[in-house]
């Protein structure tokens, strides 16, 4: 505003502009000759986002005002995709190794080259053993393409980044409530009055998380961050709990013995919408023991307080919910709800016996436990919206419990995540905020059945014959295992075996590892897409890069063929035989689909496609376009017609046309002939124009009456199936206690066909597969001695990098250029160490040296860094003496893939979750000493500087748009 009190000569000497005389600036000049919408890949998030482009180069992106996930926000990294695209590091053509593995010595090759040797490497592996291809892919947003072409290729080994990153919080969830956190579900964001933050990383849905945390902070609603670390999304919180890493569960079972204890628990809500009233069979030593009590048709009975023992869905019951009773055909059996209360309020979950392990105090536990108590009992949110339940009843307002909680890795990668996540989900049933105003909230498509779906494809895999089902689904019990009759695992990463019953998402960290051992097998190739196994993807990058160039006798490599594809040159590039290079997300058609992970929110399912808004100046070409081809040169059945000739001429023709079921594609907006059905319909030819016409996405928008109670509510669950997203319409029920979970563990105590094979993984199942959330110390840290290892070591992904994408970026690396070990300061001057002190880190494993930073928000018995800044020398077209690689350190150097303990008999566990394979990233426990002053000032391990691969030329010291 000008300051119009101002004297009239100093008035007259400011800026026209300045002045209020009417002059019109031009504040937003074109910046180039053509703006073109598609979706962000500069991290998991799936904005929309405009790009600007002139000359056919682009010049600027901004945010989609249109687009329902980001709204027009756009962070520093989506804003920066300028720079990725332009990245020097990008492979410009097809190379075939032509020396050793990891020496770098490549041929650039024609395309037609690589695919006829990739062609003649898979169908030899097909036609033989289909099992001998390993398929996994990284940050890959395609899962539903890459899953079904490697069930159609017919083997049982695919999987994706999952399993290293948050299969925890999704296995949990749809074994729970049906959902999960971040892509299956958000808080309340209008109305949530209490909000609190588990373990979230600052790029994690990074643009919606700040948009709705401003709309909480403007409402004046409490935020409380539950993180060993303050920096993100917790530096705003208006309290932050350091706890310990690994003792999240903990601390929510001592909320919830509070809530148990002082009766602060939403009983309607438990007896509607859960399995609280169901009846479990008390049968100590018998096969049924812990299954529950079923009629004639399979249904699970409850107690009616007046006719006994009835269908628990019943309408107009009256259930019982403790107690014990004497079924029809004289078995006893007990409510859950029972079974939940005599097990949190055991002493054991006390406030006061878990503080010190919790690094909370007793008090504080119970302060926050009165105050979510009071918030979702005192102060519930009414909407005058009427809406008609499952059973038909017909309720004429919404009422909600308005505390909402989101959680993500830092709860997840643990090998107690599983039952942390559970119980975190059961915090919510017995507040009753699941899907409730002002709760956390379902994402469209979910919520699914419980668990969705039949088990995972796999068994009985043939040559030359697709796999029937998918190959990542759900199992149900022991029966679903991908297992042979001796109970060795089928898949090479032991997914969905004794091993990891619930690996949703495979165990992609245990691939080439196994590999290496020839443990179930040996495989002939490994094919990967976006997966940096020889750096920042691997647990242990010193191990997989060994495996990696390991000979047998004959001197042959120990995986005689490896197949990858980036668009840029990663740590992994030179240790592979053939390389298809990618294109960058700008160049190229994606499908985010509700096969996969789409873009729906609480309001409505949604889905969106990238589509190519500038042509590669190099000879690449997309990996799904690769595949496609593949498909047909292979003779893969889905990927030919009936004469043998390529059913799709090329990627987006797939995403039109491919149909996984009638009616069902990849995008689910505009289907058609004339583009007027949602979910379910005909492919429509012009289908990828109306997305570009709409801003790249389709979004379908909920009536009111459908927003809330979606696992109940009969209007969304009927119109839900009538699109496609669910299979039926019945009410879905929430699960507290978990009975496949039981038939795993009852197959333990010696029941069923299928049985663990050995006592060391019997044991196993019979302590990790409870119905019930447990609390259980890491278990690395129960198989060694960490009193050497005081402190516990996380890491995390910054808000402005993502994985190693975002340290090659010229803008990006300005503001990271390398990283740090942090410590809590008074940690520190205990220990006598300074800021910027050279330090070692040193764990059961191995050592790795850094540079120490001091600061007071981080938990005291933890230090922690940022993830994948850190690179080897040569790697990413960045100098050998750049920060990232002499300053720069990766704290994965000294995680171990295995847990130290191992059996006598050579049986070998994962440092993984138990129940789901998810890896355990955050057990680490380390000391930290100071660098000898002789010592060189330089990060550690640092091995030698990677050669640059034919094609690429020297990095400029300043990286501009090509022809600038």
């Amino acid at each position: 505003m000008p300051d119009t009190n101002l004297p009239r000569d100093d008035r007259a000497a400011l800026p026209r502009r300045m002045t209020g005389n009417g002059e019109v600036i031009e504040t937003s000049a074109p910046i180039g000759d053509t703006v073109k919408t598609t979706t962000c890949y500069m991290c998991a998030c799936r904005c929309g986002i405009k790009v600007h482009l002139k000359d056919g180069r682009v010049r600027y992106i901004e945010g989609n005002p249109d687009h329902p996930v980001n709204r027009g926000v756009l962070c520093g990294k989506g804003s920066a995709g300028i720079m990725t695209q332009y990245a020097p590091s990008r492979l410009r053509a097809p190379l075939k190794r032509v020396g050793p593995r990891g020496s770098g010595e490549f041929a650039e090759i024609s395309w037609d080259e690589a695919m006829e040797i990739a062609t003649g490497w898979l169908r030899n592996v097909r036609a033989t053993d289909p099992r001998k291809l390993a398929f996994f892919t990284g940050r890959d947003q395609s899962q539903s393409l890459t899953g079904f072409w490697a069930a159609q290729f017919g083997t049982p080994n695919f999987a994706a980044h999952g399993g290293f990153c948050s299969v925890n919080m999704a296995a949990a969830g749809l074994y729970t409530i049906g959902g999960s956190f971040w892509e299956f579900g958000e808080p309340d964001w209008e109305h949530a009055k209490y909000f609190v933050m588990f373990g979230v990383a600052e790029d994690h849905d990074s643009n919606p998380i700040k948009i709705g945390l401003g709309k909480l902070k403007a409402r004046g609603a409490k935020f409380v961050s539950v993180n060993p670390v303050r920096t993100g999304y917790s530096a705003i919180a208006d309290e932050w709990v350091g706890i310990r890493p690994g003792t999240d569960g903990l601390f929510v079972m001592a909320l919830i013995h509070e809530l148990l204890r002082t009766d602060r628990v939403d009983l309607d809500f438990l007896v509607r919408y859960t399995n609280a009233h169901w009846l479990v069979v008390k049968n100590p030593g018998g096969a049924d023991d812990g299954l529950f009590a079923r009629d004639a048709d399979g249904k699970p009975l409850a107690w009616d307080r007046a006719r006994g023992a009835m269908d628990a869905g019943s309408a107009g019951l009256s259930p019982q919910i403790v107690g014990e009773y004497d079924l029809p055909d004289g078995r006893k059996a007990v409510p859950v709800f029972q079974l939940m209360a005599q097990r949190y309020l055991s002493p054991d979950y006390a406030p006061d016996k878990v503080a010190a392990t919790c690094g909370v105090s007793a008090d504080r536990i119970r302060r926050l436990a009165a105050e979510i108590a009071d918030i979702a009992f005192n102060h519930t949110i009414t909407l005058d919206v009427p809406w008609t339940d499952s059973l038909g009843r017909r309720h004429e307002t919404m009422v909600g419990r308005p505390v909402s909680f989101h959680a993500m890795r830092g709860i997840s990668a643990h090998s107690n995540g599983f039952h942390t996540c559970r119980a975190l989900h059961l915090l919510q049933m017995i507040l009753g905020a699941i899907d409730v105003p002002g709760s956390w909230r379902y994402k469209s498509p979910f919520p699914r059945p419980i668990p969705p779906g039949p088990g995972p494809a796999g068994k009985g895999a043939k040559p030359n014959t697709p796999l029937a089902g998918n190959i990542l689904s759900f199992p149900h019990g022991p029966d679903d295992l991908l297992v042979h009759d001796d109970g060795s695992p089928i898949r090479i990463d032991k997914a969905f075996s004794w091993h990891a019953p619930l690996a949703l998402h495979g165990m992609m960290h245990m691939v080439i590892g196994n590999a290496g051992k020839a443990d179930p097998y040996e495989i002939d190739t490994l094919f990967m897409f976006m997966a940096n196994m020889a750096w920042n993807s691997a647990m242990n990058p010193g191990e997989v890069i060994r495996i990696l160039t390991e000979t047998r006798e004959d001197g042959e490599y120990r995986i005689p063929h490896v197949i990858y594809s980036d668009a840029y040159f990663s740590e992994t590039v030179p240790y592979a035989d053939l390389i298809l290079p990618d294109t960058t997300y700008l160049e190229r058609w994606d499908a985010i689909s509700l096969l996969d992970r789409p873009i729906g929110s609480a309001h409505g399912p949604g889905d969106a496609i990238r589509q190519p808004v500038i042509q590669p100046d190099r000879d690449v070409r997309g990996f799904q376009e690769v595949l496609i081809e593949l498909g047909a040169r292979l003779g893969l059945p889905a990927f030919v017609k009936e004469d043998g000739s390529p059913k799709f001429k090329d990627y987006p023709d797939y995403i039109m046309n491919h149909q996984r079921m009638p009616g069902v594609g990849p995008l689910a907006g505009f289907r058609g002939e004339d583009g007027t059905k949602k979910g379910v319909g005909e492919p429509n030819p012009n289908q990828l124009q109306k997305y570009i016409e709409n801003g790249c996405f389709w979004r379908h928008h909920l009536p009111p009456e459908q927003l809330y109670f979606k696992h109940a509510n009969k209007a969304y669950l009927e119109d839900s199936k009538a699109m496609g997203l669910i299979g039926k319409s019945d009410q879905i029920v929430l699960q507290i206690y978990s009975e496949p979970l039981q038939k795993f563990r009852l197959a333990a105590q010696g029941h069923g066909a299928k049985q663990p094979p050995d006592e060391a993984t019997r044991a196993r199942i019979a302590t990790y597969c409870d119905p019930l959330p447990i609390w259980y110390a890491p278990l690395e840290q129960q198989q060694h001695d960490t009193e050497p290892f005081p402190l516990s070591a996380i890491t995390q992904r910054p808000m402005d990098h993502y994985h190693s994408w975002g340290s090659q970026n010229a803008w990006l690396r300005q503001i990271r250029g390398a990283n740090k070990l942090y410590m809590n300061r008074l940690t520190a001057h205990r220990l006598g160490l300074a800021q910027d002190d050279w330090v070692w880190v040193e764990s059961r494993n191995g050592r790795v040296k850094g540079q120490l930073a001091l600061m007071e928000g981080v938990n005291p018995d933890t230090v922690w860094t940022w993830n994948a800044v850190g690179k080897r020398a040569g790697a990413w077209n960045l100098s050998p003496d750049s920060p990232e690689a002499t300053r720069g350190f990766l704290l994965n150097h000294v995680i171990s893939e295995w847990l130290p303990a191992q059996v006598a008999d050579g049986q070998r566990f994962a440092n993984s979750d138990p129940v789901t394979g998810q890896a355990a990233w955050y057990d680490l426990r380390v000391r930290v000493t100071k660098c000898a002053a002789d010592e060189i000032p330089l990060t550690d391990p640092h091995p030698a500087a990677l050669e640059r691969p034919p094609g690429l030329k020297p990095a400029p010291d300043l990286v501009r748009e090509p022809g600038k």
